[in-house]
């Protein structure tokens, strides 16, 4: 399947709301579903991307974010590829993964917590540092920008908002720190050019 495109563009947008997320808990690879908010801010993404042409989409295994590409891809039937792959998935919490951030503030100082949350290089016990995400994001970042170049098509990309850390690092020229306080929104997408 080649594409028409001379300058190839990626789509990138965080998966909606899950219940885990409603409930402030350390989600990571468990499952948890979107919430009827979560489905309407899905539904505002894809409304938001209604415009735009995209021939491959990719997701990763987990519902949140195969669901909330369901609805961007209803208004795209040029869409004729998706893929999964986990190299993009969630960070992983380890140990933490289901508990609440106040069960977890009733034992740790709010440093800590903010230490588990926006450290670069500090993994949860058990768990994954953005710098871990990072060594596999980037990977499949090259292998998505050759697969790009060379069909040259336009991509959408549900991702999860510490996996979209480093896409927005590399695609913005973001040092770790800026990378560190950014929020990825849930109802809203990136767009960035990929030169040929």
């Amino acid at each position: 399947m080649k594409g028409s495109s001379s300058s190839p563009t990626i789509y990138l947008f965080r998966h909606a709301q899950t219940y885990f997320n409603r409930d402030k808990r350390f989600t990571g690879w468990l499952d948890s579903r979107l919430t009827p908010f979560g489905i309407k801010q899905a539904k505002k993404i894809a409304r938001k991307l209604r415009g735009k042409k995209f021939e491959v989409a990719f997701q990763t295994s987990l519902s949140r974010s195969k669901d909330t590409l369901r609805e961007v891809l209803r208004y795209h039937p040029e869409c004729r590829k998706r893929f999964t792959d986990d190299r993009m998935i969630e960070r992983s919490y380890g140990d933490l993964m289901g508990m609440s951030h106040d069960i977890y503030k009733r034992t740790h100082t709010p440093e800590e917590l903010h230490r588990i949350r926006r450290s670069y290089d500090y993994p949860p016990p058990g768990g994954e540092s953005i710098k871990m995400v990072e060594r596999r994001v980037l990977p499949f970042l090259r292998d998505l920008l050759a697969y790009m170049k060379k069909y040259r098509v336009n991509v959408a990309i549900s991702a999860h908002g510490n996996s979209m850390r480093p896409f927005r690092r590399y695609f913005e020229k973001l040092p770790i720190k800026r990378m560190m306080k950014l929020e990825n929104p849930w109802d809203d997408y990136f767009e960035y050019k990929v030169k040929v």
